[in-house]
């Protein structure tokens, strides 16, 4: 059941809703614009899916469902900020300007990464899981110390929620008053595993504990998201310490393409939240409201089709990395052990010019 406190600016339905603490800053045009990065981004999903089911992928993480969390929490960074993504971020990194060719990359298993991570203000993705906030709290204390006035946010899920690794990122954060914004996507499921399983409280809550605030926010609904997340990660650059966004949301898909959800899962209760689609939502506001005309959804169809189309392209022409390219980005410097393992493997000849 939805908590009582959750912030909601639009209904299912695509409606207004009043709220004492938060109105929507956003113009009609800036709303669409929403809607369009929403429709890229679950296109680019699909394109993704099809391409592990056709064997040109190794894995996929499906983020259908979680457009709204995603692209609202997105658009409220600032291009100074930086991010620390999960491997389900797609939508953070299209924000980012991250291509989409390079968020396939890791998954195609020909780079570790994918892109620089300076040159988009935001981290490779981490599949360990709720690494990345230990990894971003150490960044936020560096931005900290530098005295910048940039915020940090960091993205995890529901069942990385009872991961080590989060709760002493929380305790670090609290302590030491860091710029960050916890961004937890609770989708519901921790692949198999109802977030009922993990905790018997909402989970902003326990940002209490840790002597920190905790906010709950309609997943689904994008303006919610962009000026719960934007207020955040104001508080955040002008030395208000860290927050916990619960953003409430659902998986639509599989946690990954190696994954059934058919197993766990009723069909009764996926089909409430097809009612509550986050990108239908923002198309009946704008309809409604703001009397988009049909052609406008038509046309973003139609570009999202030619993103898709030459993210095929793109993957299908990525070759393989030479073997010793592993060895260039493991330290800033050169290293004893790294150029160790470099030599063993040209005197294995393997990479190079034998490659």
């Amino acid at each position: 059941m939805i908590d009582e406190e959750l912030v909601q600016l639009l209904t299912p339905e695509g409606e207004r809703v009043d709220s004492t603490e938060y109105e929507s800053s956003l113009s009609g045009d800036e709303i669409f614009g929403f809607y369009r990065d929403m429709a890229i981004v679950r296109r680019i999903c699909s394109e993704a899916t099809s391409l592990q089911r056709q064997g040109q992928l190794a894995l996929w993480a499906p983020v259908q469902g979680q457009e709204a969390a995603q692209i609202g929490a997105g658009r409220a960074l600032a291009p100074t900020d930086f991010t620390f993504p999960t491997y389900r971020e797609h939508g953070i990194a299209w924000c980012r300007g991250v291509p989409p060719e390079d968020m396939l990359r890791i998954f195609r298993a020909v780079s570790n990464g994918g892109w620089d991570p300076q040159k988009y203000r935001h981290s490779t993705p981490t599949v360990v899981l709720g690494n990345q906030t230990l990894n971003a709290v150490g960044y936020a204390m560096g931005v900290q110390r530098d005295g910048a006035e940039e915020a940090v946010m960091t993205f995890f899920g529901d069942g990385a929620s009872s991961q080590g690794d989060v709760l002493e990122s929380f305790v670090w954060a609290s302590s030491f008053n860091t710029p960050i914004v916890f961004f937890l996507q609770n989708n519901q499921w921790a692949i198999s595993e109802p977030s009922s399983l993990q905790t018997k409280i909402p989970l902003y809550h326990r940002a209490h504990g840790f002597g920190f605030p905790g906010i709950r926010v309609d997943g689904n609904d994008v303006l919610a998201v962009y000026e719960v997340t934007k207020r955040a990660l104001e508080n955040a650059r002008v030395g208000g310490g860290p927050t916990l966004v619960e953003a409430y949301t659902y998986r639509m898909g599989a946690h990954t393409t190696s994954d059934d959800p058919t197993r766990y899962r009723i069909d009764a209760e996926v089909e409430v939240w097809k009612h509550r689609d986050p990108i239908e939502r923002v198309k009946a506001l704008l309809v409604h409201e703001y009397k988009v005309k049909a052609t406008a959804f038509d046309e973003v169809a139609a570009e999202a089709d030619v993103v898709a189309l030459k993210l095929r392209d793109d993957v299908l022409a990525m070759d393989r990395p030479d073997p010793l390219s592993m060895f260039e980005h493991a330290y800033a410097a050169s290293h004893p052990l790294v150029e160790e393992g470099r030599r063993e493997m040209i005197e294995l000849g393997i990479g190079g010019s034998s490659h």
